[in-house]
């Protein structure tokens, strides 16, 4: 939306600058995309008088002047014919930048002449195409600035072009006279008194209007014309036609430019139909499809079926609210004429516009919503601007339906502005601000305007009150605190937990995803899912049709895609919900991660090797000892599907899962196409159980004066039992007094099997014991050793090696 300065002081009482108009309007809402001032580039040039004009000694067309300027009598050499003594000229001075010939000009020297500036020409200035010579101007005092000059001569020629982005909740704003109403609301001036003339009938008009029935509740409510007859369509007024081309529309004719005009002045679009080439009666209906209707853009459009169109006797002659006919356009011959103004249905128009691909000024008006009020009044208003300009005579008013009602009222709450604003903003001020912007007040309830169609509840209300009130204005406060004191946490034990299992996955070199928590069907069968209870109704792609049981199938899929693209070693993470049903409750949270490839990049130290379960087991360990988990935990092979039978275990407190780790199984890698070893973990968050102490003290740090005593034990066992076995063995001869097992040597093989025995080998581990409240005696020592020794013996049925 384009107008002009002088444009909008027709409608607007202010002395404010432009710069406070533009800067009003995008804090209103309307923002401000261009500010057009010719008078920027014209600041820095003043007016001067050729005191005389000699001939250059050595050139035959140039002069040497002496010119009176604001800053004494200056010598400048000018190549203009009608250079001459006593006219008052425009200087531009050393350092002036003139814009017509893009220079910043300097004293120049010129032909051995020297010359101290140069007095402009029109195309110079960037006025016009003139440039036959220097400007001359009729008046004006030495020193004066050429844009005060031209304020009070040619305002035209320094009037100031603002554009503006018109949100599609803002169809009053696409009138000049909607804008000025804001301005005024705020503060920046007056809005003048819109005077709609009663224009008086001189004949009863010999056409008649019909709508048909079907399009006046949803279509066209309102149709309405006037005739007028014995008019001139000429060139346009200058005011009219300056006024349209500095919003860049090209001027017609006068007819043409007064419906243009009222578009942008007052929102209201019309049409204008040449009486001798109408047949019979206008009847708006819809059209039956096939229609083929040639538009004032000199465009052939076939309508549809159900189109809405204003037809006479022969056939279509306007597509409805969005482009009139070539056939019945006004043109220089025109003498009769019928003006046009209706309110269109904006659902309507918008959907046929579309299915056209037709875009107009009255089509953009129309499908946002015109004020159906002002229909009435906008047919006065245009018919009497035509009869000034192009004269004739206007019969009565000739219309079919009625102006639709359009009347609500949303309870205006003082308080509830005041709180959801945050300003304080008085009751008195609230009331005359929305009186300002057009709404009408009764007790406690508002009217909108008809011409705002986007008010529609007392949301709505506080919203008009704060943008004219300026959340710029809005000062931040902190907010008030519930309890006095040290603040409690906000994070709940579970999300503390969370970030913590992320922080921690993040710090051993884990890279984090966020992947979808839908999968396909058979990835999520592969997991364990892909149930019903789990599949959406309506998933946005087949690759996406049910809820991850896991978070390891997307982490795998995430895998293979860094493969397809070169990239081999990964360390991949997520935490998020995993999905066993479609209730509320059924999705447990999960800390996953993935590692593919090697542990390693490439050096000449050998340090790079395949990533086992070891890497993932000690990963899991770490994040499950930062989340709070137990220190003791046993160690099984309850595993599901999806895990290496082999090699993988999971980490337990008896029946309750807290964690698994080990290599994924080849099946699964190899269904989802990632290249192994990988090997993963997955800690269920929500099984390790919280400290029993809800306090955030810790306890005291408690160290054994008493020296600790360690032991290795070296079992012969059957190849086939695990390690694992017997350290659970070992821990159990005597819980209190053992404070780890660990394993440090595993000989297997074809030496250990010729030492020991075909399908035999050796477990050597390590235990800790720390006493308590005494030194341990030889004795004691070798008690606990015995009974190390009963237990793995019997849990693996080996032989302590010799």
């Amino acid at each position: 939306m384009k107008f002009t300065l002088s444009w909008l002081k027709d409608h607007l009482e202010t002395e404010a600058t432009v710069d406070q108009i533009a800067e009003a309007l995008t804090d209103l809402g309307l923002e401000v995309e261009e500010v057009v001032d010719p008078a920027a580039k014209l600041e820095t040039f003043t007016l001067a008088k050729v005191q005389s004009a000699e001939q250059h000694p050595d050139a035959d067309r140039l002069r040497v002047c002496m010119v009176e300027t604001n800053e004494g009598v200056k010598q400048i050499v000018c190549g203009a014919p009608n250079a001459r003594a006593g006219i008052t000229v425009v200087l531009a001075k050393p350092g002036d930048y003139v814009p017509g010939i893009d220079v910043t000009l300097s004293v120049g020297n010129i032909r051995g002449v020297e010359s101290h500036g140069m007095m402009a020409s029109e195309r110079e200035l960037e006025l016009s195409d003139e440039h036959s010579g220097i400007i001359e101007l009729p008046s004006g005092e030495v020193g004066q600035k050429f844009t005060d000059w031209l304020a009070e001569n040619r305002p035209e020629a320094v009037d100031p072009v603002i554009e503006i982005a018109i949100t599609p909740n803002r169809p009053d704003a696409l009138g000049v006279r909607g804008i000025a109403r804001d301005l005024a609301a705020r503060g920046l001036g007056k809005l003048k008194p819109l005077d709609v003339p009663k224009v008086e009938a001189a004949f009863d008009a010999p056409i008649s209007v019909t709508i048909d029935p079907a399009l006046k509740d949803k279509g066209c409510p309102l149709f309405a014309g006037r005739v007028i007859r014995g008019v001139k369509n000429g060139p346009s007024p200058d005011w009219l036609q300056k006024r349209l081309r500095a919003i860049g529309l090209r001027p017609i004719s006068t007819l043409v430019d007064i419906t243009n005009y009222f578009t942008y002045d007052l929102n209201r679009p019309l049409h204008v139909f040449d009486m001798k080439k109408v047949t019979g009666n206008l009847v708006i209906k819809q059209a039956s499809g096939g229609e083929e209707f040639l538009a004032l853009d000199e465009k052939t459009y076939t309508v549809r079926a159900g189109d809405m169109v204003i037809c006479d006797d022969k056939g279509v002659e306007s597509l409805a609210g969005i482009m009139g006919g070539e056939e019945s356009g006004a043109d220089e011959d025109t003498v009769d004429v019928f003006l046009e103004s209706a309110y269109w249905d904006p659902i309507t128009i918008a959907a046929t516009g579309r299915a056209l691909k037709i875009n107009s000024d009255a089509r953009y008006r129309f499908e946002r919503g015109v004020d159906p009020a002002f229909t009435l009044p906008g047919l006065d208003l245009a018919a009497k601007m035509v009869v000034d300009l192009c004269g004739g005579e206007v019969s009565d008013v000739v219309m079919d339906g009625a102006v639709p009602d359009v009347s609500r009222a949303y309870k205006l709450d003082p308080a509830r502005v005041i709180s959801l604003v945050g300003m304080d903003i008085p009751e008195a001020t609230q009331r005359e601000t929305l009186e300002a912007l057009g709404f009408t007040l009764e007790g406690d309830m508002a009217t909108p305007p008809t011409w705002r169609p986007d008010v529609l509840g007392s949301a709505d209300l506080v919203e008009e009150v704060a943008r004219i009130a300026s959340l710029t204005k809005l000062e931040g406060k902190p907010m008030g605190r519930e309890t006095t004191g040290v603040p409690g946490a906000i994070l709940t034990p579970m999300q503390q937990r969370e970030r913590m299992a992320r922080r921690t996955t993040a710090a051993l070199g884990y890279n984090e995803c966020v992947t979808y928590s839908f999968i396909d069907e058979a990835s999520a069968k592969l997991f364990g899912g892909g149930a019903d209870a789990t599949k959406l109704e309506n998933p946005i792609s087949s690759e996406m049709t049910h809820m991850r049981p896991d978070l390891l199938p997307g982490l795998l899929q995430a895998a293979a895609r860094n493969q397809a693209r070169g990239i081999a070693d990964l360390a991949l993470f997520e935490v998020g919900p995993a999905f066993n049903g479609g209730e509320p409750g059924e999705q447990v949270l999960q800390a996953t991660g993935l590692l593919v490839g090697h542990s390693a990049p490439r050096d000449p130290f050998g340090s790079r090797r395949p990533v086992d379960l070891y890497d993932a087991k000690a990963d899991a360990e770490a994040v499950l000892a930062a989340v709070g988990a137990p220190a003791r935990a046993q160690i099984n092979r309850k595993l599901d599907a999806w895990w290496h039978p082999g090699r993988a275990g999971n980490v337990a407190l008896g029946p309750n899962l807290l964690a698994t780790f080990g290599e994924v199984h080849p099946k699964v890698l190899r269904e989802l196409g990632v290249k192994g070893p990988a090997v993963a973990f997955t800690i269920r968050l929500a099984n390790i159980p919280f400290p029993k102490k809800k306090g955030a003290t810790r306890p005291a740090l408690q160290i054994s004066d008493l020296q600790a005593v360690e032991r290795d034990f070296a079992f012969v066992v059957d190849a086939d039992v695990e390690a694992l076995t017997a350290v659970n063995a070992a821990m159990g001869a005597d819980k209190k007094l053992i404070e780890s097992v660990n394993v440090f040597d595993q000989f297997t093989g074809a030496k250990a099997e010729e030492q020991m025995g075909v399908g035999k080998k050796s477990i050597a581990l390590t235990v800790r014991m720390q006493p308590a409240d005494k030194t341990l005696t030889d004795a004691e020592i070798d008690a606990v050793s015995k009974k190390i020794v009963e237990k793995v013996s019997k849990a693996t049925g080996g032989t302590l090696r010799s």
